[in-house]
């Protein structure tokens, strides 16, 4: 009887550290209040970007508010061919994929426990917009030659959704993986702000290299 008890404990136990999907409990949790979080700031900056594009399309000699000096411009890049990579504004982009964003860390806040075909589906969104946000960003660096404020605010959001979306998915099947990588796969899990601070550094960098001339001239 002792035995049974202590078996019966034991599976408690597992149930309660991971869902049936291998997740441990509370991480989905706890991801969809980031997800609220960054869906949030993401859907205010691409609501923003839209108001800020309609004016610009209703009023030829409109300057947009985050139009700050030559580099921080928001008007060159509203201007570009990138800025409507679809055949439309890339606002609208924003306002339909960060309003997915929020609805899934509602639901995941609530404590849902969502299908294998969901969490696939997940990826493969943030993983679209994490690589249309380095086109972007390599067209504002380098084809442009101008920086959006409130798109960098989108480039951040992006990033840190997809580190959190992956991690959490590769967490999911770690179990399944060669020690190694399974290792690698809990330190991604534990040290998402590690990456993602190092990943932004490194865009930072870029930015600073590109436009080192002009932040210069401000030194001196």
């Amino acid at each position: 009887m002792t035995s049974v008890h202590a078996h019966s404990r034991g599976a408690g136990s597992r149930s309660a550290r991971h869902d049936a999907g291998g997740v441990p409990g509370g991480l989905d949790r706890r991801l969809g209040v980031g997800l609220l979080v960054g869906g949030g700031v993401g859907l205010v900056a691409a609501f923003v970007l839209a108001v800020e594009k309609y004016r610009l399309l209703t009023d030829a000699g409109y300057v947009p508010t985050c139009s700050i000096n030559p580099v921080l411009s928001c008007g060159s890049v509203m201007d570009s061919p990138q800025a409507e990579a679809f055949g439309f504004p890339n606002p609208l982009l924003g306002l339909i994929g960060f309003t997915a964003v929020l609805v899934a860390g509602a639901v995941l806040a609530g404590g849902a426990r969502l299908p294998t075909w969901f969490w696939a589906g997940v990826q493969a969104g943030v993983s679209a917009g994490v690589l249309l946000v380095h086109w972007l960003i390599e067209a504002s660096l380098y084809r442009i030659g101008a920086l959006c404020p409130y798109c960098m605010a989108v480039w951040v959001v992006v990033i840190a959704v997809f580190t959190a979306v992956t991690a959490r998915n590769l967490t999911a099947v770690a179990h399944r993986l060669p020690a190694p990588a399974a290792a690698a796969v809990d330190v991604l899990a534990r040290r998402q702000s590690v990456v993602v601070t190092a990943w932004l550094l490194l865009i930072a960098a870029l930015i600073t290299a590109r436009f080192w001339t002009y932040w210069s001239t401000l030194l001196g």
